[in-house]
């Protein structure tokens, strides 16, 4: 089973060789990694031509001007040969070497899978600094306030065929709306796995302040109309609140 993982990059040279040397590491050999550079002015690209040959043909990238973040991750998307695609942020890393191999056996009997995620610290990725302790879906999930963690979020290919790819009319929180839209509206058949696979740097690009915070809170409710659903009444009251006490946590170092 071929994994495609899809990266997303624009001025990313601080952070990128983590998420590469990730990716390198891992003991499932069958994947390919896809890096989709927006035309970036720092070292971004001479990093990329650095290692591919530590790929052996593994890696694919092209460079060109997008339309954000998340029409990056669709050209990615698009170029994807794998059986399952998910998303690697560029200042993100797996947790170990045996994520890949632990997806792949995971998602042989349902179309989507996820796990837990470790938020860390964005000058020493040793601490961390909370996590995310997922667990599986249940009818009508979301709208009680779960979701999957997106960096988490792998699904098999014929999903994104029949069901879509990000929505680029919403600037942040269009992972949350694919998921939404995945699992929640068309049903597809998911399992969590009770393992940490992400390491995400705090101060993204949907939770890096208030007002992202409340620009997220804003677009997961067009996620819901999107869908054809209505939030419940309390649904940005509970979100907003826990992820505004985990900015704040994260701005005064409170681990």
């Amino acid at each position: 089973m071929k994994i495609s993982i899809v990266t997303a990059t624009y001025n990313s040279g601080s952070t990128l060789r983590e998420t590469l040397e990730s990716v390198l590491a891992q003991n499932y050999a069958d994947y390919e990694h896809i890096i989709v550079d927006g035309v970036s002015k720092d070292a971004t690209l001479e990093i990329i031509h650095q290692y591919e040959h530590r790929y052996g043909g593994r890696l694919r990238y092209i460079s060109e001007p997008d339309n954000g973040i998340y029409d990056a991750m669709n050209k990615g998307i698009e170029m994807a040969e794998g059986d399952v695609i998910g998303i690697l942020n560029s200042d993100d890393f797996f947790s170990d070497k045996t994520v890949l191999g632990r997806i792949a056996v995971g998602i042989r009997d349902v179309d989507i899978i996820y796990g837990n995620l470790d938020f860390v610290d964005a000058k020493n990725t040793d601490k961390v600094v909370r996590q995310w302790i997922g667990s599986q879906y249940y009818s009508k999930a979301f709208f009680k306030g779960w979701h999957p963690a997106h960096p988490t979020f792998y699904a098999r290919r014929e999903c994104f065929e029949k069901f879509g790819k990000f929505d680029i009319t919403f600037d942040v929180s269009a992972d949350f709306e694919l998921m939404f839209r995945f699992i929640e509206r068309f049903m597809s058949s998911n399992k969590y796995i009770p393992y940490t696979l992400v390491k995400m740097r705090v101060g993204g690009v949907s939770t890096g302040s208030i007002s992202k915070i409340i620009k997220g809170n804003k677009n997961v409710l067009k996620a819901f109309r999107k869908n054809g659903f209505k939030a419940p009444w309390f649904y940005t009251i509970r979100r907003l609140t826990t992820k505004a006490i985990g900015l704040i946590k994260s701005k005064l170092r409170i681990y």
